[in-house]
């Protein structure tokens, strides 16, 4: 047995020492910028040891704002997301007749690059002093005025930035819950139609709980790449995301090491440790939901 246990960790080695270079030892590194006031690159020296850097992000307006923004985008694209692509996913499962080709056109925006994406947006979108966008030619159809969802109100902003992440993200959420769909055994299906089981009733009581496992997966690295957000809000809005007042939690670490403000590699830091605990606890608490509502075989 020890020969076996040994030789096992000899496969997992090249793993280990992987994830403690690039994710272990950074985490702590970062941790430990975070407590180290005024800490410059050049001269690798600091000023202190506190919680200093931790006091001045909460206090920063910009910072609460990209929470702000960061939470109601986790909010709300995560619950419409993953709802949708659970439709999307029933209506494809039902389809026989080009059902290849249906999935292939949903799972296109995916594969696609996603400033370019942003830019079709834009051209929806945007307000200019030659158009007013496609989207605005509809609501004039209803008698609505233009808005200018890019450079306009912060509800519009917001709604864009939604729409366009829900966009992204919808096609992969697609895929994975139509494998999940179609890996459910038949059995049970038939079993429910010989007992005049109705249609809704099947659905919530043998698809949502055999798919479940996928549905959590799902919510929880929805939770995780949402909280992740920022080249979204770039292909939106441009570089100047503070200025536009859409900058997200990542966005916030990144302007603090490289933006207009860069050069505060602690201040940075402090952030990306409150982003983690974020994320950890969200995702913790997810955890100990899926025990009562998660079904494993």
């Amino acid at each position: 047995m020890e020969k076996k246990n040994l030789k096992a960790w000899l496969y997992l080695l090249p793993a280990l020492l992987f994830l403690g270079a690039f994710m272990v030892y950074p985490l702590i590194d970062v941790f430990i910028y975070s407590f180290e006031e005024g800490y410059n690159f050049a001269s690798q020296t600091y000023s202190g040891v506190g919680i200093y850097n931790y006091s001045y992000v909460l206090h920063d307006p910009y910072f609460l704002q990209a929470v702000k923004n960061t939470f109601l985008l986790v909010i709300i694209t995560v619950p419409l997301s993953t709802g949708l692509a659970l439709l999307i996913s029933v209506g494809l499962s039902s389809i026989k007749p080009l059902k290849e080709l249906y999935q292939t056109i949903y799972f296109l925006p995916y594969v696609t690059n996603t400033l370019a994406v942003g830019l079709v947006f834009m051209v929806l979108f945007k307000k200019t002093p030659y158009t007013d966008g496609l989207v605005n030619l509809f609501l004039s159809w209803f008698g609505a005025g233009p808005v200018d969802f890019i450079d306009g109100p912060y509800w519009a902003k917001m709604f864009v930035l939604c729409f366009y992440t829900i966009w992204i993200v919808l096609p992969f959420k697609i895929l994975i819950l139509t494998s999940a769909l179609a890996s459910v055994k038949e059995d049970y299906y038939k079993a429910a139609k010989v007992d005049g089981t109705s249609r809704l009733r099947i659905f919530t009581k043998i698809t949502l709980p055999m798919i479940s496992p996928m549905i959590f997966y799902l919510v929880i690295t929805g939770f995780i790449g949402a909280f992740k957000a920022y080249s979204d809000s770039v292909a939106l809005f441009g570089t100047d995301l503070n200025a536009a007042g859409m900058n997200t939690i990542v966005g916030y670490v990144y302007d603090m090491l490289y933006g207009d403000s860069g050069g505060y590699p602690s201040y940075a830091s402090a952030a990306a440790i409150i982003l983690f605990a974020i994320v950890l606890t969200i995702t913790c608490i997810n955890l100990l939901v899926s025990r009562k509502h998660v079904h494993y075989e």
